[in-house]
């Protein structure tokens, strides 16, 4: 039970967070929408603000919990690379990232968002199992 109690605290966490955002500034947690203008010289302050917030969540997860979680990555860099390039391309022709439209999009009905997470999600099944077919 407790190996379930912190995704289930994080998943409440991102949820809140959103819910504030939401609530307070009017605008949509999105990673790559906020990192995009972020880069653009948009709302500097704001999005700033939030890229470091998300950068210090391991370090206060790590105060927390007494260190960083282990995670083994089995794959070489380069297709680490390739695959965090293609996450990007992914996201700027959806319109959106997991956050946006998973987290906020489906809170809100969004038929467009049902429409990406359900593209996501089903495309994300097919790699893994054909990923375990070729292994």
């Amino acid at each position: 039970m407790s190996a379930l109690l912190q995704p289930l605290f994080g998943g409440m966490l991102l949820g809140c967070s959103a819910l504030l955002l939401l609530l307070f500034n009017g605008r949509i947690v999105g990673i790559s929408g906020i990192v995009g203008r972020l880069l653009q010289g948009e709302r500097l302050i704001e999005n700033a603000a939030f890229v470091i917030g998300l950068l210090l969540g391991p370090i206060a997860y790590a105060a927390s919990f007494g260190g960083f979680p282990i995670v083994t990555i089995a794959t070489a860099w380069p297709v680490v690379m390739v695959a965090g390039l293609l996450v990007g391309f992914g996201t700027r022709m959806g319109s959106g990232c997991t956050s946006g439209h998973g987290i906020v999009g489906l809170a809100r009905f969004s038929r467009r968002s049902m429409a990406a997470v359900a593209t996501f999600l089903s495309a994300g099944i097919c790699v893994a199992t054909l990923t375990g077919l070729v292994r």
